[in-house]
């Protein structure tokens, strides 16, 4: 049994009306520039239809009458993914991740949050803040104040707080939001010329290698420098 209504998960270039399909009596025709032709018979746009060798596609339902295009159905279904693929790139973040700080984290385990934060942002994606708070920490709820201000300070390149840290129960919560592209600093991640690297270099005054130190000495010999034969018959000739 075929369902009256398309499904919400699908798109709406798969539910088109096309050619023989279309219910209405006349239709609108407008060609694939959109240039209008007025409105037509059925029948009659069906027949321009296959006079221009292209297919009758229903583009507007709701209008009176109905707006039918005169376009290839395979070049209308391209169109319309490649316009969906565009808008999505536009879209506002909707993904949220989660970072996790305490007030007594430790500086490394912090630098590390904090590379997340920062590549959630890169990536579009919103990121949400929360420090816990455990046992007689709450008594000292400034230092938490602290840490979150400080986390934000060093994501603000990044992305831009949406509300003030605000103590929700025993933790404080913020979320972030990624600025704009043209507005957001580059991810330190993707390897931009100038970077430092992360891998330690060895230093110039360290110890020689092993192969440097094992390689023998040239051995001073007490035989005249004179020619270059090791068996030379005159070696042994004096010279009166």
């Amino acid at each position: 049994m075929s369902r009256p209504f398309p499904s919400r998960h699908s798109s709406s270039a798969a539910f088109l009306r096309v050619n023989g399909k279309i219910r209405a009596r006349e239709v609108r025709v407008v060609t694939a520039d959109r240039k209008q032709l007025g409105v037509y018979l059925l029948n009659d746009a069906l027949a321009l239809a296959r006079q221009h060798g292209v297919d009758l596609v229903e583009i507007s339902a709701n209008a009176v009458p109905p707006v039918c295009q005169l376009i290839e159905i395979g070049k209308f279904r391209y169109e319309q993914s490649k316009k969906e693929k565009e808008s999505k790139k536009h879209q506002h973040a909707s993904t949220v991740k989660e970072v996790q700080l305490s007030p007594r984290i430790d500086p490394h385990d912090l630098g590390i949050k904090l590379a997340h934060a920062i590549g959630f942002l890169c990536e579009d994606m919103k990121v949400k803040v929360a420090l816990k708070f455990r046992g007689r920490e709450m008594a000292h709820t400034e230092i938490g104040f602290e840490v979150i201000k400080n986390f934000l300070a060093q994501i603000a390149p990044y992305g831009h707080q949406d509300f003030e840290p605000k103590l929700i129960g025993k933790g404080i919560t913020v979320m972030v939001t990624p600025l704009p592209r043209n507005k957001r600093a580059k991810n330190p991640r993707a390897g931009e010329p100038g970077r430092p690297l992360e891998k330690i270099q060895p230093n110039s005054n360290s110890a020689a290698s092993p192969a440097s130190a094992q390689k023998p000495k040239p051995v001073a010999s007490d035989e005249p420098k004179g020619s270059g034969f090791a068996n030379s018959p005159f070696a042994n000739l004096e010279v009166k």
